[in-house]
């Protein structure tokens, strides 16, 4: 009878192991709510937000978003790259009314932990002066696109 059972979590085992596995390659998607402060960003090439809280483990706080364009008239609208310190990095866009402290940003792929990645969202500012992005989001990884 041991044997028996012993063979039968083994098998039980060999499922999870399995489940979980693919689990892991699976397309993934759901809301995004992420916020940033600012205090680094000047309007020039290269000033950044960083990021400060997300819904998603792959957006993690003290990540960067770099913006690639300069601020002009009061309109922002540039390639941004979300990095981390690991060689992972998702690459977007955001076109932003500063006026309005509201606009849009969207994300299309990356590397790393960023393999498969895009996102819609609106960019808004709070009464706190924190900013948000607030859409979807989604992770198809390499193989599995539809």
């Amino acid at each position: 009878m041991n044997r028996i059972t012993a063979i039968v979590l083994a098998v039980l085992a060999a499922g999870i192991v399995a489940t979980t596995g693919s689990a892991g390659s699976a397309a993934r998607s759901g809301a995004l709510h992420v916020t940033k402060e600012c205090s680094h960003y000047d309007g020039t090439v290269g000033s950044f937000c960083t990021i400060t809280s997300s819904n998603i483990n792959a957006i993690r706080p003290g990540m960067r978003a770099v913006y690639l364009g300069a601020l002009a008239g009061g309109m922002l609208d540039a390639d941004l790259v979300l990095s981390s310190e690991h060689g992972s990095a998702a690459t977007g866009h955001v076109v932003l009314d500063l006026t309005a402290a509201h606009g849009h940003v969207t994300f299309t792929g990356g590397t790393g932990t960023f393999a498969g990645f895009e996102a819609d969202a609106v960019v808004s500012l709070d009464a706190h002066g924190v900013w948000h992005w607030d859409g979807t989001y989604s992770f198809t990884p390499p193989g599995h696109e539809g």
